[in-house]
């Protein structure tokens, strides 16, 4: 029997032409994404779905998708599918994060133009039968400087476009290494930098809890008077309300906004306000965007239902049928190595090594190498996966090292990552026992063994006494429920390193007291 598909939301009539050109019978409804009724009434009927951004693929809509097998988002934002719930259900989502790059750095560029030369207002004068040339006097972009915050493959794109315009270009992002910059001809900045040169300031960060309102009331006091802000990613990056208030002010120049918290925006703060030119969301709205990331949904959905291939998945390993049953456990184990260390990593990344020692050393290591780049980069840019994660390191400029050798220790298998920074090298290293459970065995050349939860308290401290009697108070006083314990220490009063699985989240407030404990250096919550 061929596997069904529904289309729910508007896509390129291609799309469906390939889905049937592959033996998938298909249902083209791009209106059905709105009715959520009707939706979730039919959904159970199908083995995939493939959206835009106006279907909401919500924990609801997932329990009733008895038969549902891989969603597909004809885009790169999947803010709109509850990808854990999904992954719990066994439903794998794909993406299509390239599709759109070159339209979404060109909108940017545009919307540079229309408010330094204040054309959308200029545009309705001039129609409406006034000729007031005298008001609407704009601003060059040539020899601007441009500051860019996410310096990926968008950001890189706009990049090479304002340089071809002969604009100073600057860039903030904890991943781009000096290399990489250098190779773009870019300079790069801490953000108090960036924010106090910009002339004018671009958007292309993912968001996440740490880029969240990135542009707030205080990130605007730092910018030069007159910034021009442009925010063609995603709502939340900026505060509106903030925003709305420098407008008013004049402290912010005039603004280019396509994103908003809540959409569709019939109504927002921003609405109104001196200076600003606002799009519904149309960073991706090009018939080339359009066709492209349609015709890659489609191919990617029909090569997984027909023939078991998995690409550009966010919740699953790009691994064959063939592979899996050896290569998985150690794709789990790779990834969690990279999470782990991931989490701990702060600064610009300059180099990852990863080294397979015995059997796993003669396995499909690019798919290794693939999982534990998405780890790494998981933490900051949220919707990277197998597929993009190498894309996404080359870009940056991250060099990434391979080497294998034959057993030589106490393990039959064996990885090493280690994450170079401007500033450091981070190591930790694992294995696959023989109930196929991954296990950190050493972190930072300190030997323990810990299988990693979905909580887990990772302390680094000074090897003295007293030290856990205090870790177990403070969990114990703020109700956190340890699973399990895990030590580890170089030498007898040298440096130490505590793994605690626990039953839930750490407050802030304990994080807090545990690290004001004398012996304690570090305390950081990780989650996998």
């Amino acid at each position: 029997m061929a596997p069904r598909v529904l289309i729910s939301d508007k896509l390129s009539e291609a799309a469906v032409a390939i889905f049937k050109s592959r033996g998938v019978e298909v249902d083209y409804e791009p209106d059905l994404g709105k009715d959520k009724d009707r939706l979730l009434s039919v959904i159970g009927q199908y083995d995939g779905l493939a959206i835009r951004s106006a279907t909401k693929v919500t924990e609801k809509l997932l329990a009733a998708a008895d038969n549902l097998k891989v969603v597909g988002r004809a885009g790169i934002g999947v803010d709109n599918v509850d990808i854990p719930a999904a992954s719990a259900r066994g439903v794998i989502v794909m993406n299509t994060p390239f599709g759109n790059s070159i339209t979404t750095a060109e909108h940017a560029i545009a919307m540079m133009f229309a408010v330094a030369r204040q054309i959308p207002k200029a545009d309705a004068s001039t129609q409406a039968g006034k000729w007031e040339k005298s008001k609407f006097m704009g601003v060059e972009l040539t020899s601007k400087t441009l500051g860019i915050i996410g310096c990926g493959n968008i950001g890189s794109i706009v990049a090479e476009r304002a340089i071809g315009l002969k604009m100073r270009v600057i860039a903030f992002d904890p991943f781009l290494s000096e290399e990489r910059a250098l190779a773009l001809g870019v300079e790069k900045v801490d953000l108090e930098t960036l924010l106090a040169r910009a002339e004018i300031i671009s958007l292309h960060t993912p968001l996440t809890d740490k880029t969240r309102n990135v542009i707030d009331a205080a990130a605007i006091s730092k910018m030069r008077k007159g910034v021009i802000l442009i925010n063609c990613a995603r709502g939340g990056l900026v505060d509106e309300a903030a925003l709305r208030d420098g407008l008013e002010s004049g402290h912010v120049g005039g603004a280019g906004v396509d994103v908003f918290v809540e959409e569709p925006a019939t109504q927002n703060t921003l609405f109104g306000v001196p200076n600003l030119v606002c799009t519904p969301h149309l960073g991706a709205s090009t018939s080339e965007a359009q066709e492209n990331v349609a015709l890659q949904v489609a191919e990617q959905m029909s090569d997984y239902l027909t023939k078991g291939a998995v690409s550009n998945a966010l919740n699953m390993p790009s691994i064959t049928a063939e592979e899996a049953p050896r290569l998985t456990p150690f794709v789990k184990l790779a990834e969690r190595l990279g999470l782990f260390a991931g989490q701990l990593t702060e600064t610009s990344i300059t180099g990852i090594r990863l080294e397979y020692e015995g059997e796993v050393a003669e396995m499909n290591v690019k798919a290794l190498t693939a999982a534990a780049l998405t780890g790494v980069l998981q933490p900051l840019l949220q919707t990277v996966n197998m597929v993009s994660a190498p894309i996404l390191a080359r870009e940056r400029g991250i060099q990434v090292e391979e080497v294998r050798r034959a057993q030589a220790g106490a393990y039959e298998s064996y990885i090493r990552l280690t994450v170079k920074t401007e500033r450091q090298e981070r190591s930790v290293a694992g294995t696959v026992f023989a109930d196929g459970k991954p296990r950190v065995i050493q972190v930072k050349g300190i030997n323990m063994e810990a299988e990693l939860g979905p909580h887990m308290l990772y302390v680094t401290n000074e090897d003295k006494p007293g030290f856990i009697g205090q870790l177990g108070t403070l969990l114990g006083e703020a109700g956190v429920n340890i699973a399990t314990f895990n030590l580890g220490r170089l030498i007898q009063g040298g440096d130490a390193i505590c793994l605690v699985e626990v039953d839930g989240e750490v407050p802030d407030s304990v994080l807090e007291a545990l690290v004001a404990v004398p012996q304690v250096k570090q305390a950081k919550q990780l989650r996998f």
